[in-house]
């Protein structure tokens, strides 16, 4: 079995240092063989910088995805151009340096591929997602070039993700997705195989809006401005999704959601 954990937007500093201090004995408790994790507003909400990926990386986490707040952070364009884990959007322009996709092998030479594409719908404009899916899975087929393959699908519909998730499935392990920050309740296996969840959280404060502070977020919807955005500093639940995956097949064989932590924690 490959057991793969994949936790989503991590929100700022308590969050983070939630996720670093975490991961050590989520990898044993699981057993995983993979971590993944989206670090996209890992600084203070927006962006990310080289010394959280190290850190990030350093407590045991194989890939890190990102999303449309990927280059934020102006220092963060040279550490992407020369660390593979670190992936940004595949479909951002071609200007834009790093990749959307790696390829990690862990202890026991089980091959993970991994990509990292933005959904169109309600976002910036960026190449074809499905386009972009095709592509790369002609270039890591599982089952070939890799043993299993997740997707981290980084946008705003619910009805486009569902659409990736069907588009791919029989020819991924999992199709998750990002960027809401809220986790969707339709964690399941589609009928060939491909476990799917719509979007798996954030890891961040939801006594808030989205991760930031409840006040100045409302105040942009109900007329009332007060102040700055600025990330929620409460009690951290990290939420992610969990897969075994046959190794045989690279296809999902269980899939559940993960919740740790503050005021999302599952029983």
């Amino acid at each position: 079995m490959i057991r793969v954990l994949f936790l989503g937007d991590i929100v700022g500093r308590a969050a983070r240092q939630a996720v670093i201090e975490s991961v050590p004995d989520l990898r044993a408790e699981l057993q995983c063989d993979f971590v993944i994790a989206n670090c996209e507003n890992a600084a203070g909400g927006f962006g990310v910088t080289p010394p959280i990926c190290d850190g990030l990386l350093a407590a045991g986490i194989d890939v890190l995805t990102t999303g449309n707040h990927a280059f934020d952070k102006s220092e963060i364009s040279p550490y992407m151009a020369s660390q593979p884990r670190l992936l940004r959007p595949e479909n951002m322009n071609a200007a834009f340096p790093g990749s959307g996709h790696v390829i990690v092998q862990n202890d026991k030479g089980q091959r993970l591929g991994v990509m990292n594409i933005m959904a169109n719908l309600f976002m910036a404009e960026n190449g074809n997602a499905f386009v972009c899916a095709d592509k790369m899975l002609a270039e890591m087929p599982l089952g070939k070039a890799v043993d299993a393959l997740v997707l981290d699908f980084h946008g705003e519909a619910t009805s486009e993700k569902c659409a990736m998730g069907f588009h791919l499935d029989g020819r991924a392990s999992m199709v998750v997705g990002t960027h809401t920050h809220i986790p969707t309740s339709d964690t399941r296996i589609l009928p060939n195989g491909t476990a799917y969840q719509t979007d798996a959280g954030m890891c961040g404060d939801y006594n808030s809006v989205i991760g930031m502070q409840k006040e100045a977020a409302t105040g942009r919807f109900n007329g009332k401005p007060s102040g700055k955005l600025a990330v929620a500093t409460g009690t951290p639940s990290l939420c992610g999704v969990f897969v075994e995956i046959c190794p045989d097949t690279g296809l999902a064989r269980s899939v559940r959601q993960i919740r740790k932590g503050g005021v999302l924690a599952s029983g």
